[in-house]
This record gives structure tokens, C-alpha cells and sequence, in this order.
């Protein structure tokens, strides 16, 4: 036996379903993990199919290619190079497992197949695959028993310590666990739970990569048998971390690895939506991305986060004004489409809108103007900026926030028309904050300038929709900083009525938001994807259905 092994953890990005491209990707690091003379390369849960990859692991040939994938690369490992751990599913005795496999010496040399399937929030495991019957038994790499847990059995107890009691020396969990603004946390905590409980080390590793409503900010780490975190990959960047391994007193420890600082707060919210929006253009293959830049906070933060995730050629910004739009919304447009860069053109809707009016002037008469009205403008430019989309082949990005898309604050066929919002998860409040960061830091993985991109009149004037004269967001609801904890304790924590009153807010008007909360589904069930923030995002996490006579008493 060995008393030193040199561990890689592979913080790489995967596309669901291009098998042949996660192969290449895995290649790559192991050929890099190669020359830095490690003996193991650790890749992320599911690596060869994506993750998660929903419906599609049921199709038998999905199943086939990735199985004959996993056999390719375990072909590879004859070479005397190292070996490597990647995740598959994987048939057995006709059961669809989710499986971590090792390869080395040119074979699948060992299967081990996912105990707990989490069935909450954004996972639904059990509807694809089937546990394993028992707890795994430790793997072999150069004579050093590993303790080999797929994600979610790092999670609940059983594995690790049947691991343990089996002679496991080093746990290793490969993990596809997303991102929320608590994660970091949470995982430790629970990698703690194993470590403290068997008393032996963690090697974590994880998923890099936005996925459509999920996305994975990597954050690999290793961890000692005493719960403390030794080494850190980082956020957000791609790329192999060597670790290396003594055995001393019949324990192995972890002696090097990377030593990067993980990051809180707003920068790392704006650098986690960012990644999620550069990955959805650029793997669903859109040229670039067209906005509706209206002068207002959430246009301007969706401009910059584009911006930094694409750079400033591939976003075309668009002010489409009407007879309501004021000066100073046309000047603060203008000017943060120039810090960042962008093409910014105008096109007035008004000639539509008048255009409008006479159609239905027949069907309105005699009748007082209303949300009607306002709506028709909305969706005008909503029209437009398809019509952009579909001319020149970039997508639209919506700019709505959490606040509003809770309480139906947004317009079906309007301002919620777009591919792709990178704010739907991040209430209005927080929108602030963001452009805030934004506006006084950068980081080496934005592509836009470091200056501040955001003119500060944007961020300090009351936000208006400007659909009708002298409108302010706060005509039709609550002051943000009186909605948004609202909003946070119905959606996210689930209370009652009388319980967010104790809490001091008005029980007039919490009931009136959680009348628009519930009765604003439909328009939610009809919004674009956006990145999951929060602990409880609408769609994967939060499944209400339409229609629903329920009222909290």
C-alpha cells in the first residue's frame, strides 16, 4: 500500500445530453491531471450524461450512449495514466441507477450506485432512477481504500458510515448540488455531519454549470476528519485542483490543494446569475441577446449582467418610448447602454399605440381608459423586441424581478415575453443591491468594464413602469422594503397570515399580497426560465397549482 496518492478534483462544465462533448471534456482533464502526476481524477455527479438530465435518461439510447461512453474513457485508463471516478447512469438487472464509476487499468472496475434519491425542491430522482438495495463498500486506488457516496448520500446518514465501518480511509463524494444564495453553508454542513460521524476526510466535488432553471458554481473542496475545510476550489471558474494525500498513523490526510477564497453576498449572486446566463445563450446557441432598456433598475442590471456574461457585442439594447416616457428615462438609457458598450437603438411605439386605438375604437366606446392601455403598450414593445429576435437571431432576456413576478406586477405577452430572465429569482430589493456591487467592484470572470456601469439616477429614482402619467410602482403596491420580507416569509418560509403579523406588518396588507401571490400563477406558469437564487424558486421548487380557492384564515 501506498502512503501518498495525488486526488484531481475535475471542476468542469457539462452539457446535458452531448455525450460526445462531456467525453472530450473528461479527456481533457485527465490528460492535464496527467502531467501534474496525479493518481486519481474525480469528475462531478452524472458527468458523462449532464445533470440533471430529467426525462431524457429514460430513452434507452440516451442510456446506451452513455454506457458506451463510460466503456470508451475506461478503455483509456489501460494507458498506466490515472485513474478516473466519472458519473453515468447506468442499467443494471434492467434498473436505471445513477451511478459513480471507476475506471482504471483499461475497465469499469467498480459500479457504485446512489442510495438516497432526494424527491424535494428542484430534485425529483425517484421518478428516473433505483436505489441502490445496500450501502456501497469501499473502492481501491493504489491500495487505498476509498469511500465512494453519489451526492445525496453525503446528505442523510447511512452511507458514509457503513463506508467507515467497512475499512473506508478517504471519503469521496461526487456532487451535482446547486446553487442557492445558502449553499455553502449547507454543504459543509452536511460534509461535516460524515466526517465528525466516521471520522475520516472528504473529498468534495462538484458540477460547473448553468442548466437551464439550476445552475452549479463548483466550490470543490477538501475536508479533514475533524470537520474543518483544508482546500478550496473556487467559484464559478473551471478548471483541475491537485490535491495531494500522506498516510501518517494509519490516517491519511490531505497536505496540499488549492487555497482559494470562496466569496458572499451580492458578488456572489451577480457572478452565480451571470455564469447562468452565459450558459444558456451560449449552449442553446443564440448569437447574442436583445433588452428592452427602459431607464429603469432592472433593465439596467440585466444589461450589465449580460454584458459581463457575454461580452458587450453579442447585447443589443433597445429604448422603446412612448408619450409617457420622460426625459430623464431617455437620458439614463442612453447612458448606461454607453458605459457598457452596447448597440443601443430607438424605436417609439407610440405610432403603434395609435395604431391600436383606432382598431379598437369601435370595441371601446364610450368606455374610460384603464390597465387596458397600459397593457397594449407593454405589449407592444414586447412585439418588438421578438420581432428584433426573430430578424437577427438574438434572444430576448426579460427583465422582471421576483417582486413582481409574485404579485403578477408584469404583463403576459408584454414585458414578460423573452428565452431567458436572469432576475426571477431576485427580489427587487436585492436588485439594488446587485447594481450596487456592480457598480463598485469587478471580478477576473465579467466581461464587461470595471467602471460603473450604471448611472447612480437609476438606482436612486422611484420605479415607474411609465405607462400612464406620473406612475410609480408604489401607486399599485407596498413599498419594496415592506413587500419583499412579505413575500420572502410567504414563498420561501411557507407561514401563515397570523404569523408574518406577529412579525409587525400590517394584516390588511399581507393579505393582500397573498391573494395576488396565489392568484398571479397562471402568469408564472407562462414566464421564461430564470436561474435558481433563493432557497424556493418559482416552477421547480414552488408547484402551486392555478387554480386554488385556498385563503389562509
Amino acid at each position: 500500500m501506498t502512503d501518498s496518492l495525488s486526488i484531481a478534483i475535475a471542476q468542469i462544465a457539462p452539457v446535458v445530453g452531448d455525450v460526445d462533448g462531456n467525453v472530450a471534456r473528461i479527456r481533457t482533464a485527465r490528460a492535464q491531471a496527467a502531467r501534474q502526476g496525479a493518481d486519481l481524477v474525480v469528475f462531478c455527479e452524472l458527468v458523462i450524461a449532464g445533470y440533471p438530465p430529467e426525462d431524457l435518461v429514460r430513452k434507452p439510447a440516451f442510456q446506451r450512449a452513455c454506457r458506451e461512453a463510460a466503456e470508451s474513457l475506461a478503455a483509456d485508463t489501460g494507458d498506466g495514466g490515472p485513474a478516473m471516478i466519472v458519473g453515468a447512469p447506468w442499467v443494471e438487472d434492467g434498473a436505471l441507477h445513477n451511478a459513480a464509476l471507476l475506471l482504471k487499468d483499461g475497465a469499469v472496475a467498480a459500479k457504485r450506485y446512489k442510495v438516497h434519491l432526494p424527491n424535494y425542491g428542484v430534485f425529483d430522482e425517484p421518478r428516473v432512477f433505483t436505489p441502490a438495495k445496500a450501502f456501497p463498500e469501499p473502492i481501491e486506488v493504489e491500495g487505498v481504500r476509498l469511500g465512494l457516496m453519489v451526492c445525496e448520500d453525503m446528505w442523510a446518514p447511512g452511507a458514509g458510515e457503513a463506508l467507515a465501518a467497512a475499512g473506508a480511509q478517504i471519503l469521496i463524494v461526487p456532487h451535482g448540488s446547486p446553487f442557492r444564495q445558502t449553499s455553502l453553508e449547507e454543504r459543509a454542513d452536511a460534509a461535516r455531519a460524515r466526517t465528525v460521524a466516521t471520522g475520516l476526510p472528504l473529498l468534495f466535488v462538484n458540477q460547473l454549470a448553468g442548466q437551464d432553471e439550476i445552475l452549479f458554481e463548483g466550490a470543490g473542496f477538501v475536508m479533514d476528519g475533524a470537520g474543518r475545510i483544508q482546500y478550496r476550489a473556487p467559484q464559478f471558474v473551471e478548471g483541475l485542483y491537485l490535491t495531494r494525500w500522506e498516510k501518517t498513523d494509519d490516517a491519511w490526510r490531505c497536505v496540499s490543494g488549492p487555497e482559494h477564497e470562496w466569496v458572499g453576498g451580492a458578488e456572489m449572486v451577480y457572478r452565480a446569475v451571470t455564469l447562468a446566463v452565459r450558459d444558456y445563450v451560449i449552449k442553446n446557441k443564440f448569437k447574442g441577446v436583445v433588452i428592452g432598456l427602459s431607464g429603469g433598475v432592472d433593465s439596467a442590471l440585466t444589461a450589465a449582467i449580460a454584458v459581463d456574461a457575454l461580452g458587450a457585442d453579442k447585447v443589443h439594447c433597445v429604448m422603446m418610448p412612448s408619450r409617457y416616457t420622460s426625459k430623464e428615462s431617455l437620458e439614463d438609457a442612453r447612458e448606461c447602454a454607453q458605459r457598457l458598450g452596447v448597440s443601443y437603438r430607438t424605436i417609439s411605439i407610440e405610432p403603434g399605440v395609435a395604431a391600436f386605438d383606432e382598431m379598437l375604437a369601435s370595441a371601446f366606446h364610450n368606455l374610460e381608459k384603464d390597465v387596458t392601455e397600459e397593457n397594449t403598450q407593454s405589449r407592444l414593445r414586447g412585439a418588438l423586441l421578438m420581432a428584433l429576435s426573430n430578424k437577427f437571431g438574438d434572444m430576448v432576456l426579460t427583465t422582471g424581478n421576483k417582486s413582481e413576478m409574485s404579485v403578477g406586477y408584469a404583463t403576459l405577452y408584454g414585458d414578460m415575453n423573452g428565452g431567458y430572465n436572469p432576475l426571477k429569482d431576485i427580489y427587487k430589493t436585492d436588485v439594488y443591491a446587485l447594481c450596487r456591487w456592480r457598480n463598485e467592484n469587478h471580478a477576473a470572470d465579467l466581461e464587461g468594464p470595471k467602471d460603473a456601469v450604471i448611472p447612480e439616477r437609476i438606482i436612486t429614482k422611484a420605479p415607474s413602469a411609465e405607462l400612464r402619467a406620473d406612475q410609480t410602482d408604489q401607486d399599485s403596491l407596498p413599498p419594496y422594503d415592506i413587500l419583499d420580507p412579505i413575500l420572502e416569509c410567504l414563498v420561501e418560509k411557507e407561514m401563515s397570515v397570523g404569523d408574518i403579523v406577529a412579525k409587525g406588518f400590517d394584516e390588511a396588507t399581507v393579505r393582500r399580497i397573498e391573494h395576488l401571490l396565489y392568484v398571479a400563477e397562471y402568469k408564472r406558469r407562462q414566464a421564461p426560465p430564470g436561474p435558481k437564487v433563493t432557497a424556493v424558486n418559482f416552477g421547480r421548487d414552488r408547484r402551486y397549482p392555478i387554480t386554488n380557492g385556498w385563503r389562509d384564515k
